[in-house]
């Protein structure tokens, strides 16, 4: 049997799907190749889950090219950060080269080429990009990640968001939920919808911050940017959110994104996790 490729196999700090994709692939006795960019300890224990780990740059086609061979199918996920476009150009051209039949690419909710933040803009092109690959390019647009909101929060005791009222409604997903229809796919012969929308729970971030156990605070957008940069460490991500929170302050509850998803319960075969489910984990 052919390795399944995923890309992101080492996890990181606000979801790391490839990680959990990995993991629940391997638990299901299917082979994997893990794609990291370094190796260290979250290498190691990759390696004795089972799966053969191979490093290098997802921007680099000297890396990517050997990482494909053999593959028919693959999970390509790319951090926000710069290199995005890059790195999906490369895959893509990788992933023809090597004739993969199905590629689960993670994209965002509302990824449209007039979406309203920057980053969703480049996930359309990224979709275009996989498409037009003809390599059976399967786009997981998913909301915002549960994971998102803990960061935002660290260790204080308010969630501070330019995201106006308290009653502003996001639409939320755990991470595993994406990892969860990410390995569905992955491992189902049956046809696929080109894109899946993932939302798992709507809420007013009022009512998150309850959840959290802190209390909401509404803060200018170009204040809260100058004080993310400190905690994403990323300029290219604290765009991106900055733009995404000020953008759903200004579209309101009744937009289509804001509607819970049947694919997460099709592909993982239970219902969405909720947050209160993903906090009663800690």
């Amino acid at each position: 049997m052919e390795p399944i490729l995923v890309t992101g196999a080492a996890g990181g700090s606000q979801g790391g799907t490839g990680r959990t994709v990995a993991e629940t692939l391997l638990r299901a006795g299917l082979p994997v190749r893990a794609f990291v960019h370094s190796d260290d300890a979250r290498t190691a224990e990759l390696k004795d889950l089972g799966a053969e780990v191979v490093r290098g740059d997802l921007r680099e086609i000297s890396s990517v090219l050997p990482a494909v061979q053999g593959v028919r199918r693959a999970y390509f996920t790319y951090p926000v950060t710069a290199g995005m476009l890059d790195a999906t150009a490369v895959f893509a051209a990788a992933a023809r080269e090597a004739d993969l039949h199905r590629v689960v690419a993670v994209s965002q909710l509302g990824s449209a080429h007039n979406a309203g933040t920057p980053h969703m803009r480049r996930h359309w092109v990224a979709e275009q990009v996989l498409d037009r690959a003809e390599i059976g390019a399967v786009h997981l647009r998913a909301a915002v990640f549960f994971e998102n909101l803990r960061v935002a929060i660290g260790a204080s005791d308010v969630l501070a968001l330019p995201l106006g009222s308290p009653d502003t409604v996001l639409p939320l997903i755990a991470a595993d939920d994406v990892a969860g229809v990410g390995a569905g796919v992955l491992r189902t012969d049956d046809p696929v919808d080109s894109v899946l929308w993932l939302a798992g729970e709507i809420m007013t971030v009022g009512a998150a911050a309850e959840h959290f156990g802190v209390r909401y605070a509404h803060v200018d957008a170009e204040e809260w940017a100058e004080t993310a940069i400190s905690r994403y460490r990323d300029p290219v991500a604290v765009d991106h959110l900055t733009h995404l929170w000020t953008m759903f302050a200004a579209i309101g509850s009744g937009h289509e994104l804001f509607r819970v998803t049947e694919s997460i319960e099709h592909y993982t075969g239970r219902p969405p996790i909720t947050l209160r489910d993903y906090l009663s984990r800690d």
